[in-house]
């Protein structure tokens, strides 16, 4: 601010002092600003009045968590290039001898009349079906205890919690128990039912629709009358599609590893899944008879986890969404 002064002139034609106040702005060359925003930052200096802070600790143990999350899945890939004899004979983490990786994947698909594919196939049964019936009922149930008000609903909320610190296996017997008494062990649906329930993804999508989906939102909807179904399957959902695909994730994955109740409950090796399966295989390799085909049981693993990290990469645009999702106010 600056202070002028003027000459003004009065009623009678003469002069006299007046004050006048203006406001004065500096302006700086818009090229100064473009040659200043284009210059590189260099690392470590300071950001917007922030300096950049490094850690060399957490950068360490970045690299060793990362080391030991690839480390398995870089075995599966070295090992399955390589044959039986060649497996037991080179080193675990490096490649050796003929690559074979074509041949072992055919061997596998064909060994024992293809029996690795009506593995896959019960594999993905189980998942379709029980992981996809779990997410279905979790959503549903999540959703109503978020947004219905209802008598013992404090005491459902107890339950649920009970439940999600039990864990499975201790229910493995008991529910092969059960199971027996009605004649369901040995089918499918000795794997498909139980896989139905699934307390925690209950819980998550309850947590996660209380702030997700407004609750003006539902009013707006039943006051322009559509009925409770169609505001689920139109609105709520849409808004709780990020956790939706989590919980679905969750149930897929406990579903495509599940070991310990499939092998309790089946008996018949047409309804194993891959992991029953392929243990069986390993356990080739012991007793009098043993004809061990380790070469063959690497493979079948490294095809195992194909699906899933296909299911990974195809889902995770969800969550990207989800993040984003009312970070633009209109």
């Amino acid at each position: 601010m600056s202070t002028l002064q003027h000459p003004a002139t009065g009623p009678a034609g003469g002069t006299g002092p007046a004050t006048v106040t203006e406001a004065t702005t500096t302006q700086r060359d818009p090229r100064d600003r473009v040659t200043r925003a284009s210059r590189p930052r260099r690392a470590g200096k300071p950001v917007d009045g922030r300096k950049v802070k490094r850690s060399g600790l957490l950068t360490a143990v970045m690299v060793v968590f990362v080391v030991y999350s690839f480390a398995p899945l870089f075995y599966l890939l070295v090992n399955s290039t390589k044959t039986q004899a060649s497996l037991l004979s080179t080193f675990g983490l490096w490649f050796g001898g003929d690559f074979n990786l074509w041949q072992n994947i055919v061997d596998t698909l064909t060994y024992n009349d293809g029996i690795f594919m009506q593995w896959l196939g019960n594999t993905l049964l189980y998942v379709v079906v029980g992981a996809g019936g779990a997410t279905l009922l979790a959503t549903v149930a999540g959703y109503g205890m978020a947004k219905f008000q209802f008598p013992g609903r404090r005491a459902v909320f107890a339950v649920v919690l009970g439940a999600i610190a039990v864990p499975g296996t201790a229910l493995a017997v008991p529910t092969f128990l059960l199971f027996s008494q009605f004649g369901l062990t040995n089918t499918p649906w000795a794997i498909i039912l139980p896989s139905l329930i699934s307390p925690f993804g209950m819980y998550l999508i309850w947590t996660y629709a209380i702030d997700a989906i407004p609750t003006e939102l539902i009013e707006a909807a039943r006051m322009d009358g559509a009925g409770e179904f169609r505001i689920f399957f139109t609105i709520a959902l849409k808004l709780l599609t990020p956790g939706v695909v989590t919980v679905l994730l969750f149930a897929v994955v406990a579903t495509w590893n599940n070991y310990f109740l499939p092998l309790i409950m089946l008996s018949d090796p047409k309804w194993y899944p891959l992991t029953v399966g392929l243990n069986q295989w390993n356990a080739q390799a012991t007793g009098s008879g043993a004809q061990p085909i380790y070469n063959l049981v690497v493979t079948g693993s490294l095809l195992t986890i194909i699906p899933i990290v296909v299911a990974f990469l195809f889902l995770q645009r969800f969550w990207q969404s989800g993040l984003a999702a009312g970070s633009v106010k209109a």
